[in-house]
């Protein structure tokens, strides 16, 4: 299979090009492919003609979209916008990177795929109105709702922690936000199956079970013996530009459905990435 990826270089898009290193892989970022130019990405596709597209490109940067509003709609808006044009004129379906940022939270179970999105920040704004793009233009899609990424190959929330732990005594972790920690690495094995198939739709797909950013904090320590004290504040008491859901957890429904093993815990997650980083 040939293989397009976008955001090759990045966390998620790391990890696909290793999981998937015996298919045939167009592995491209932002100086190779810029999916925000129409004319060029149709283009790109039509030269290098991919059997499948992965789009794991995106603005991250959540409070970076709150600041720069029109960067983040053109990179994680318009940019999923053109490839899905792409894919519909050249017949190619299209795997798209989704978030729990397109809830607004405000729950007390976790979200199924058919909960209607309404979120709270310009990061969940521009990654819903690529995901109701794609669904206009395309018919072969896999949109995939993940969480709380962090991986081996990217600045993440644990990364960021265990740097804090060397130089502190005791660090102030939000303790009344609650999701599911998902690690890319099973992300991009969980893709490499999808794509095997032709079961298209909008998924959730995370690690099994969920924790606060605190507990997950507190968790990580432990794993890592590491001392530094972890105290547990409000959201309110960590204020940030870009507002984030309390509640994002996902109901991997269409996942299990389809016959999918569901992802293991975030607690076995956590420790492999602990003992590939360390």
């Amino acid at each position: 299979m040939k293989i397009l990826i976008t955001g090759a270089d990045g966390m998620l898009g790391t990890d696909l090009q290793e999981v998937l290193k015996d298919e045939e892989i167009i592995a491209t970022d932002v100086d190779v492919l810029d999916i925000t130019d129409k004319k060029a990405t149709f283009d790109f596709v039509d030269d290098h003609k991919p059997d499948i597209i992965i789009n794991s490109a995106a603005y991250t940067d959540v409070d970076g979209c709150e600041e720069n509003k029109d960067l983040a709609f053109k990179i994680n808006s318009e940019g999923p916008k053109i490839l899905a044009l792409a894919c519909k004129e050249f017949d190619i379906p299209l795997v798209h990177i989704s978030t729990d940022y397109v809830f607004n939270g405000d729950n007390d179970k976790p979200w199924k795929e058919t909960d209607v999105p309404n979120p709270i920040s310009v990061y969940g704004e521009t990654k819903l109105e690529a995901e109701v793009a794609i669904q206009e233009i395309l018919d072969k899609f896999f949109i995939l709702r993940t969480a709380w990424l962090y991986g081996v190959h990217g600045n993440c929330f644990p990364k960021t922690m265990l740097e804090l732990s060397q130089n502190h005594d005791e660090i102030s972790v939000v303790d009344d936000q609650v999701g599911s920690p998902t690690f890319t690495l099973d992300l991009a094995t969980a893709i490499s199956k999808l794509i095997k198939t032709d079961f298209y739709g909008l998924y959730h797909l995370t690690n099994s079970e969920y924790c606060s950013w605190y507990d997950f904090t507190k968790l990580i320590f432990k794993l890592s013996n590491i001392d530094t004290k972890v105290k547990a504040v409000t959201t309110e008491e960590f204020p940030r530009p870009a507002p984030r859901p309390k509640y994002s957890v996902l109901a991997n429904n269409l996942w299990k459905e389809n016959g999918f093993e569901p992802l293991r815990s975030y607690k076995e997650a956590i420790e492999e990435y602990l003992s590939l980083v360390k």
